[in-house]
């Protein structure tokens, strides 16, 4: 600690002194689990550590031999009734050895805090951080009515109007064939339905958005609810990993009906399956098992056992992969969706694209949006796991999480509209990844939390490669819940579109 004593200089002092102050609650046992507490009948329910610098005096010269014997005579620290509440500060010399004395106390104090309450404190603490998640609810809001907006401006004006127009009986067939020609949307209804490349691939995905999205919810509402303690964090660990694995069965459903309607009945039922329940949960294993395999090269104790990583192996495909298949099964024996118009059997020509309106330009712009909405909780987020810092607040991720979905929608619905204007009938994966690619903000985010939070000075080059490892992986399950949310809302928006048109 440093204190000013004139105009250029400071004074430095060394806290040598801790007090540990145990605070105590007295418990009676009367039924319930507390029968198994013994005498005397209290439990810890907090401490505190408070240091301060003393100039310790003794007489004679020092022996350090008294140390092991608990016998050191201090005059300004009694064993019994601790330090002297004015004794001298311990000042730092320059330029001159000096013997330091380190020394400490325990102070027992009853509190009124319950075991239940023990943890409250921490979310006591963060009390100053509620002023800054409101103020990311509202900027979230903001950017939510403004693309609402854009939406009711599409929905209610422009298509009003042209499916007004398009579908008029009492027009000539000049005037018909003129209304037709002046949005360039209606042009592709032959195309629009057409299966991208690789569609077995974009189902996959789809269902594990269903998957990684029905755990994500879940978890946050049994958090939310108290069930999930953060202090806990095994248990919120544990409580990831079954529900993932739980999710299976719609995940499985989705990617089938998905499947069958981009390929009809001429599908590879058996490939499909295993690719839903192993492409995603896949890759984050073999991340995870390479991350831990240089854990264990480098003998730290973060590493995971192996009876983990088999316990995992065991989760998913003793009870992921079935219920996988499940899914699949069930999504295969339904009904394939119909489209409302019908798909041209030579492809149209897609005319030249404005620069902006081209794909990478074009998904990089639709990704802003989504990440502007979390990038506030994100900060807390990843405090909360590389500062050691209890994150309580999952009301505001609640919240927060309804409005990205809400914004992923709303922005590849008005991506996709200007695309389909342009008379490109390419939108499926480009759905996916309009919303889907703020996970690379994300990530890039990251990278500078890690440049400017992190101490880069002192971390090797491990904890490095653990850092973006770990953040690759939860930018990778952010893209498959934000590109879900993006596709299925557009899906349903070219359907409805496309299905209120008449065509010849």
């Amino acid at each position: 600690i440093s204190e000013p004593s004139d105009y250029n200089a400071s004074n430095f002092y060394i806290n040598n002194h801790l007090r540990f102050a145990i605070r105590y609650h007295h418990v009676k046992p009367q039924g319930g689990h507390m029968d198994k507490i013994e005498e005397p009948g209290v439990l810890i329910v907090g401490f505190e550590v408070n240091a301060r610098s003393i100039d310790h005096q003794y007489e004679g010269k020092w022996d350090d031999t008294c140390v092991k014997k608990n016998q050191c005579d201090l005059f300004t620290c009694d064993p019994l009734q601790g330090p002297e509440p004015n004794a001298p500060k311990l000042l730092l010399k320059t330029h001159t050895a000096q013997d330091v004395i380190f020394t400490y106390d325990v102070v027992w104090v009853h509190s009124d805090v319950k075991w239940a309450s023990r943890w409250d404190v921490y979310l006591q603490m963060q009390l100053q951080d509620d002023e800054i998640h409101w103020f990311s609810i509202v900027n979230s809001s903001v950017i939510l009515l403004f693309l609402s907006g854009m939406v009711a401006l599409i929905m209610l004006r422009i298509l009003r109007k042209d499916l007004y127009r398009y579908n008029t009986l009492e027009q000539s067939d000049e005037a018909r064939e003129e209304a037709r020609e002046e949005t360039g949307w209606k042009l592709v209804s032959g195309d629009v339905f057409r299966p991208p490349k690789y569609a077995s691939l974009l189902a996959v995905y789809i269902g594990s958005g269903v998957q990684v999205l029905g755990m994500v919810c879940t978890t946050i509402v049994f958090a939310a609810l108290g069930f999930l303690s953060p202090s806990n964090r095994g248990s919120l660990l544990a409580a990831i990993i079954v529900l993932f694995a739980l999710m299976g069965t719609p995940a499985g459903y989705v990617s089938a009906t998905f499947v069958k309607m981009f390929h009809g009945a001429g599908i590879d039922r058996l490939r499909t399956t295993l690719m839903t329940a192993l492409i995603f949960p896949g890759v984050a294993f073999v991340v995870f098992f390479l991350l831990n395999l240089a854990l264990w090269g480098d003998k730290a104790t973060g590493a995971v056992p192996f009876g983990t990583l088999a316990a995992l192996l065991v989760v998913w495909f003793c009870i992921s992969l079935p219920l996988v298949f499940l899914g699949s099964f069930m999504g295969f024996r339904t009904n394939p969706w119909e489209h409302p118009v019908r798909t041209n059997s030579i492809p149209r020509q897609i005319p030249d694209q404005i620069w902006y309106m081209r794909t990478i330009p074009s998904v990089l712009m639709g990704g802003v949006l989504p990440f502007g909405v979390v990038f506030v909780e994100l900060f807390f987020i990843l405090s909360s796991i590389y500062q050691h810092r209890f994150y309580y607040l999952f009301g505001f991720m609640a919240v927060v999480l309804v409005i990205l979905l809400v914004t992923c929608m709303q922005i590849s619905v008005v991506m996709i509209y200007f695309q389909l204007c342009s008379e490109n009938y390419h939108w499926w994966w480009r759905a996916f990844f309009t919303s889907g690619s703020s996970a690379l903000y994300l990530f890039v985010y990251a990278s500078y939390y890690f440049l400017t939070r992190v101490h880069v000075v002192k971390a090797s080059f491990l904890s490095a490669l653990i850092f973006f490892g770990y953040m690759s992986l939860i930018s990778y399950a952010f893209m498959v819940v934000t590109g879900f949310a993006g596709f299925i809302s557009t899906f349903y928006f070219v359907r409805i579109i496309y299905g209120s048109i008449k065509v010849d």
